[in-house]
């Protein structure tokens, strides 16, 4: 019997006995005289067993069954469930075992087995940091960034290019790429724009890809001082001025704090889900990260202040296949070659003169093309390079180069 129902019971003989009245019982019972009535009748009846609640000693109908805590623990304990943190795998639960149940509930069972969560919390310090305040509207700004990480638990870390809206905390794009490079972030903002639109600002940081070494700002090429630069820019930062959107840089990754605690939840989750889904390569992870940015956006996004939109639909005149590239220029050999890092191409074509200016260009999406008088043209690598060769290793190519011509110029190579 409870601390309450022994008082109960004493109250309710001392009532019986006449030592107090059912006016006086019930004061001290917070219950109402009828009530007390209905308790002394029924004490009278069957004794203590009147003030002891109807369910005491049950098993409560909403306990945990013991086969479900079993299949939990079992699930948990099966990779990559093992790798979730408890919120995640709660989700899991649901949606791939249709185990519906509280947090705290799943919560006490696995710590009870001495499972502990793959997600630490933020420090008292970290969380007493404040947030700095949402744009108004969606579009307004996205922050930018890239995280390595080992995504496939392989022991090999690939980069994850994203987009995070300022004002919702919507993931506007994602692209994995082995470094994170030109590429990846060029992606990212095709994504972005064919889904949402262009944006208004951009926000990165000081990273060699967006800004060029402010040392070196002022060196500009002819060309360039031609056609109206005033000061050097980067590939990056060509391509988002003729789009017309805003870019300035992050000083701090503190300043960029959506982006950080975005990558912070990523790397929590994602592997998981790239796991249960099978995926163990670049290529199939990015055609897979489309959707699983929509169904992260639907959970974790928020409503914008205002209901304006930023972004900015695509002008029709746009190519964004010619636009969103890595680009060289090169002049045209008689023999239709160029010379790109001392490597030598051959550009697929009869209507082009020697001397004539093209330009090559590298994309994730269509690999390594030459563009000259308003059309595209096959590219062809004549030096005696293969899969196994010193393309891979050597020092005077940019990796995303080299990865582009291993990809769609070496795939079908044979070894000499």
């Amino acid at each position: 019997m409870s601390a309450k129902e022994l008082s109960r019971n004493h109250v309710i003989q001392l009532a019986i006995e006449g030592k107090c009245t059912v006016a006086q019982a019930a004061e001290r019972l917070n219950l109402s005289t009828r009530r007390i009535k209905q308790l002394k009748k029924d004490f009278k009846l069957r004794g203590s067993r009147a003030v002891i609640h109807g369910n005491a000693n049950k098993p409560s109908p909403r306990k945990t069954s013991d086969a479900l805590v079993q299949q939990i623990i079992e699930v948990r304990q099966t990779p990559p469930y093992s790798a979730s943190n408890f919120t995640h795998f709660q989700e899991l639960l649901l949606r791939n075992h249709k185990i519906d149940i509280p947090y705290t509930t799943l919560h006490r069972i696995l710590t009870v087995n001495g499972i502990k969560s793959t997600k630490t919390r933020r420090s008292k310090k970290q969380a007493e940091h404040k947030t700095r305040e949402r744009r108004g509207c969606e579009g307004a700004l996205l922050q930018a960034d890239a995280t390595p990480f080992d995504w496939f638990g392989d022991g090999n870390t690939h980069a994850l290019h994203g987009f995070i809206d300022d004002a919702t905390g919507n993931v506007t794009g994602l692209y994995l790429t082995k470094n994170e490079c030109l590429m990846g972030y060029l992606e990212v903002l095709r994504h972005t724009i064919l889904k949402h639109g262009i944006p208004q600002g951009l926000y990165p940081d000081r990273y060699s890809v967006f800004f060029v070494n402010p040392q070196k700002s002022g060196d500009i090429s002819v060309e360039e001082q031609l056609e109206g630069v005033e000061r050097a820019e980067t590939q990056f930062g060509r391509i988002v001025r003729t789009l017309g959107i805003d870019m300035f840089p992050a000083h701090s990754p503190q300043a960029k704090g959506r982006a950080e605690r975005l990558w912070e939840t990523l790397q929590s989750r994602l592997p998981v889900e790239l796991a249960l889904a099978g995926i163990k390569t670049v290529d199939d992870a990015n055609a897979f990260l489309p959707e699983f940015v929509r169904q992260f956006n639907k959970q974790f996004s928020v409503e914008p202040a205002e209901s304006f939109s930023a972004y900015i639909p695509l002008p029709a005149h746009y190519d964004l296949d010619r636009l969103l590239c890595a680009e060289i220029s090169r002049s045209l050999s008689s023999g239709s070659t160029v010379k790109i890092m001392n490597k030598t191409f051959r550009i697929e074509q009869n209507k082009l003169a020697a001397k004539t200016r093209i330009s090559i260009l590298f994309s994730a999406k269509h690999g390594i093309r030459a563009w000259a008088n308003g059309q595209y043209f096959p590219i062809t690598l004549l030096d005696n390079i293969t899969l196994a060769d010193s393309v891979i290793r050597t020092g005077d190519m940019p990796m995303v180069v080299q990865l582009l011509i291993k990809r769609f110029l070496l795939s079908d190579a044979k070894a000499v």
